[in-house]
């Protein structure tokens, strides 16, 4: 019997498609060390072609390492710099943030983690005076800072690729307050092992945040769900609702429901 091969036209897919096979092709090589080209090419289902490129653009955001004939994982996988995720999936993330707002009062008090589907959120912010907003964010603090809500920073040590605040110094901070509603980005997120990153101060630091919250509110667009990373960031218990976007699977939501998670399609 013979397989059949994806044919390497060179026909790039639709670039919205991208971001989401390109963290496929990155889950399948940091959990087997390293896929070959044909491999990958026949589990994405697109060309030869198309996988040297989405290779090529993962190997300059550091996240693997391109070898002869595919790729190989680095020690640990890690996550693009701030701005290049700010780019992903742009128009998903601002459906998931106004679908967000929409679920404010005026008046609350709320905690806005760090990312930028958060951020997102933020720029829907501005001119809310009755509004508190708790966020360990550098770029919000630049959005929000004197247009409108009241601004507190929790501090921490600085992480330059997610703009953020985390670790330890955060703690005496978050634990001194406490939100209505917690907003919290997330790299991934499954079913088995809930929300995680890839960096362990700033797993810390999201973690205390779902535990200072009324309600937790996750932000995350659909490429995102049934992965996972380095460091535990929160269990799926302590989640209400999730914002995702129509690419979510229909058996992910059903399980999150019947966990008492309302799914919400931006």
């Amino acid at each position: 019997m013979t397989t059949s091969q994806a044919p390497d036209t060179g026909e790039a897919p639709s670039r919205d498609l991208a971001p989401q096979r390109r963290r496929r092709i990155l889950d399948i090589v940091s959990a087997r060390r390293g896929a070959r080209l044909e491999d990958l090419s026949h589990a994405l289902g697109v060309s030869m072609a198309t996988i040297r490129r989405d290779l090529d653009e993962l190997a300059s955001q550091g996240v693997l390492h391109r070898v002869h004939g595919g790729a190989v994982a680095t020690e640990r996988p890690t996550e693009p710099h701030f701005e290049v995720k700010a780019a992903e999936a742009a128009e998903e993330k601002e459906r998931i943030a106004a679908r967000a707002v929409s679920l404010l009062a005026p008046d609350e008090t709320i905690y806005l983690d760090s990312g930028s589907t958060t951020l997102a959120v933020a720029r829907l912010l501005r001119g809310w005076d009755s509004l508190t907003v708790v966020t360990n964010s550098l770029p919000i603090a630049a959005e929000l800072g004197g247009h409108g809500p009241k601004l507190i920073m929790i501090g921490g040590e600085f992480r330059p690729t997610s703009q953020a605040f985390v670790g330890p110094l955060s703690r005496h901070v978050l634990e001194s307050l406490h939100v209505s509603k917690a907003f919290i980005g997330t790299y991934a997120l499954s079913l088995e092992e809930g929300l995680s990153t890839t960096d362990a101060s700033e797993a810390f630091t999201k973690a205390l945040a779902l535990e200072r919250a009324t309600e937790v509110i996750v932000l995350a667009d659909s490429r995102k769900l049934g992965t996972t990373a380095f460091a535990a960031a929160g269990r799926l218990d302590q989640v209400d609702v999730l914002v995702t976007d129509a690419g979510i699977e229909s058996h992910v939501a059903r399980e999150l429901q019947k966990r008492g998670i309302a799914v919400i399609k931006a």
